[in-house]
């Protein structure tokens, strides 16, 4: 039986759908739960992600404390966001924790995620899943992390279960997984939808190399 602590897809899905905004916008408050949920997978795989589980955590934070004080709702959209950002000159101010510099290392953690899951749905149950997760971590989060952390995650996946067994693991039991396997198409193409409009934003504004 699923609880609290067990990653639901179901969740993640509803949560990038609400997401998806008017204007081709995304709403961070939703985006917000979705990537938490994400983040309890980062948690159940213990320390094969703990390069990325404490950056995810720490990058959440700072957004929420964003749209805690956020008066005016110029965090409510990634749209409203980087406009304010821009043109109040934060995007590069010194003592300021860009909003849009933090969902942006949000935003290359979901690439990875979302490929990494993307290849869970086409492997059979007795497959094991760390060629996918290393082949999903050299395609995008590997081209952002120097040498060390880049070596010490790839050897890390190589302890990583089959898909059986890592979906047991994070879903609870077997009728949890079932519902994620399920879903599984939809959340991908939510969640795709979701960060190719944040792709977009980025890339428009010519932020991909925010320091």
């Amino acid at each position: 039986m699923a609880n609290s602590t067990n990653f639901n897809l179901t969740h993640v899905h509803e949560a990038f759908l609400n997401a998806l905004v008017e204007n081709d916008d995304v709403a961070m408050d939703s985006y917000l739960i979705a990537y938490k949920e994400l983040f309890k997978f980062f948690q159940l795989m213990g320390s094969v992600f703990s390069f990325v589980a404490s950056d995810v955590k720490e990058k959440i934070g700072i957004l929420e404390d964003f749209r805690k004080k956020d008066k005016n709702d110029n965090f409510h959209t990634f749209k409203k966001m980087v406009d304010f950002e821009k043109e109040n000159s934060l995007l590069h101010s010194e003592g300021y924790v860009s909003g849009s510099r933090t969902l942006l290392r949000l935003h290359r953690g979901l690439d990875f995620i979302r490929e990494f899951l993307k290849g869970i749905g086409e492997l059979q149950e007795t497959d094991k899943t760390s060629a996918i997760c290393q082949k999903a971590y050299n395609n995008t989060l590997a081209k952002h992390h120097p040498w060390v952390i880049r070596k010490s995650a790839v050897v890390a996946m190589y302890a990583l279960p089959t898909r059986k067994a890592l979906l047991l693991k994070v879903c609870g039991d077997e009728n949890e997984v079932k519902k994620a396997t399920e879903v599984l198409p939809a959340m991908l193409e939510v969640t795709a939808d979701a960060y190719n409009r944040t792709e977009k934003l980025f890339t428009e504004h010519n932020l991909h190399d925010l320091p």
